[in-house]
Order: C-alpha cells, then sequence, then structure tokens
C-alpha cells in the first residue's frame, strides 16, 4: 500500500511501533525527519500524531481515505443561548438568516463523503507573499501546493463531525481574542495550529472559500459573540470574505491572507 492511500481508520488501527515505521517511511520519501511522534485521546479513542521537518518547516501527517465533511444542519440543534445570541446580532443588523439555522446554511459546507489522498501539512499556517493567484506557482517552487477546501477541513476537523474542532460550543461571554487560552489555541488532533485566530485568513485552491478565520471582521465589528466565533468553525468557507480576498479589493493585501502548504506523499 502506498503511503497516500492510507486511511485514517488503518492509522488509527496502527500501534505505536507501526505507526512509527510508517511516520520514518513518510519522512524518508519527502527528505524529512521525524521531530515529533505522540499518541493522544481523540473521539474517545488513541490517535497517533506526527510531526515531520524538511527545510525547517514542520509538516503533520493527514492520513486520509474515504471521510465525511461538511455539517449536518438536519441533525444538529442549537442550544437556546445560542439562539438567542444570535437573535441579538440580527438586531444589529448582522446575519445571513432569520435564524441561525439559515445563517450557518449559507457560510458552511454540506455534508458530504469525499476520498483523499494522506498528505503532509504545514502545521503553522504562512502568509503569502503573492497575490492568491500567483502562489501555486511559489509553492511548486518549493515542491508544495496550496490544500483543496476539502484538505483543509479534513485537516482541520480530524473526523469530528462538530461544529467547531473542538465541539459544538463555544463562549457566549467572550470573543475568541478575549480568549487566549481558550479551546481555539490548543492544537488539534493532527498536531496542526489551525482554526485559532479570527484574525487569520486561509486561502485554499477554491477562489469561493477562504478558511480558519475571516481577517477579525466579525470581532471588530460588533457582530455579537457566536457570530465572533464561527469563522473559527471547521466547515466555514466564509464565502463573502471569500469574494473580497479574491476580488479587485483585496488586491495589494496578500500580506494579510494566509495559506497552509501541503506536501504530497
Amino acid at each position: 500500500m502506498s503511503l497516500s492511500a492510507l486511511s485514517l481508520d488503518q492509522w488509527r488501527s496502527f500501534d505505536l511501533p507501526t505507526a512509527r515505521r510508517v511516520a520514518h517511511g513518510a519522512a524518508e520519501l519527502v527528505g524529512g525527519r521525524v521531530t515529533a511522534l505522540e499518541t493522544v485521546e481523540h473521539l474517545g479513542a488513541p490517535l497517533h500524531r506526527v510531526r515531520i521537518e524538511r527545510d525547517d518547516q514542520e509538516f503533520a501527517l493527514i492520513p486520509g481515505g474515504r471521510v465525511t465533511l461538511g455539517f449536518d444542519l438536519d441533525a444538529w440543534r442549537p442550544t437556546p443561548e445560542q439562539s438567542a445570541d444570535y437573535a441579538a446580532s440580527l438586531e444589529h443588523g448582522f446575519g445571513y438568516g432569520a435564524d441561525l439555522r439559515e445563517h450557518l446554511a449559507q457560510v458552511l459546507s454540506p455534508r458530504r463523503t469525499v476520498t483523499l489522498a494522506t498528505v503532509l501539512m504545514a502545521v503553522e499556517d504562512e502568509e503569502l507573499t503573492e497575490a492568491s493567484c500567483d502562489m501555486p506557482a511559489v509553492l511548486a517552487a518549493r515542491g508544495l501546493r496550496m490544500p483543496s477546501p476539502d484538505e483543509w477541513e479534513h485537516a482541520c476537523g480530524a473526523g469530528a463531525t462538530t461544529l467547531f474542532r473542538w465541539g459544538d460550543d463555544c463562549p457566549l461571554d467572550r470573543l475568541p481574542s478575549g480568549e487566549p487560552d481558550g479551546p481555539q489555541s490548543r492544537p488539534n488532533a493532527f498536531g496542526l495550529r489551525i482554526a485559532y485566530d479570527t484574525y487569520r485568513t486561509e486561502v485554499s485552491s477554491d477562489t469561493a472559500s477562504v478558511h480558519g478565520g475571516d481577517g477579525g471582521e466579525s470581532v471588530c465589528g460588533g457582530y455579537g459573540f457566536l457570530l465572533g466565533w464561527l469563522p473559527l468553525a471547521t466547515a466555514n468557507r466564509n464565502p463573502f470574505m471569500a469574494e473580497f480576498v479574491h476580488g479587485p479589493d483585496g488586491d495589494g493585501l496578500c500580506e494579510d491572507f494566509s495559506t497552509r502548504p501541503v506536501l504530497p506523499l
């Protein structure tokens, strides 16, 4: 079996010695070295977390296979506090629907099943050095590429089906910027620093999507607490922010956006 065909389910079935062999095989394949291998608890079972360094940049192993992405709005029920917080945002003129469910339907990706290759993905996002349309060539010169939206979402959620990578809830008495030790500040299950700051805006290969933040718009604009956290939701594609980033208004602002390079196996 090639490493790129490794599925998340297979990866989770490996004992530590097997995971170590796979990790070192991946590092050798890309000319890097394993810098960390640890086992964490995730979704009620152990998950091995691997970091590989190449050219002074750290990557995490992201097992793929057939995975479920998107947010299941039909199965989700907002808490009374979440509904009330969104209603308060509506009163101030913010929100894209008459209720929270309508709003989420416009900003989250739909439930779906896809098949992804196993890849190495940068632990940290990096700021764009050129316009987003020119970044594929910049990354290709380093043997890297942009992630697809599906790859980004899978890497962020790591199999979790909740609204955020840490669960369905977020603090409703403070914004992410006022919660420096909150759930968004911890590495995710794969060891990525991802969906951690709403002031960030990560671009992927799809110009209709951005991820992991909205440049701070929601936390600076008085949107309300829940809407201030939602840019960190795993399935949030921020289509309205994407239109700005990839449109004429976003020209010349590349240093305000970032991407998370992928190193294929």
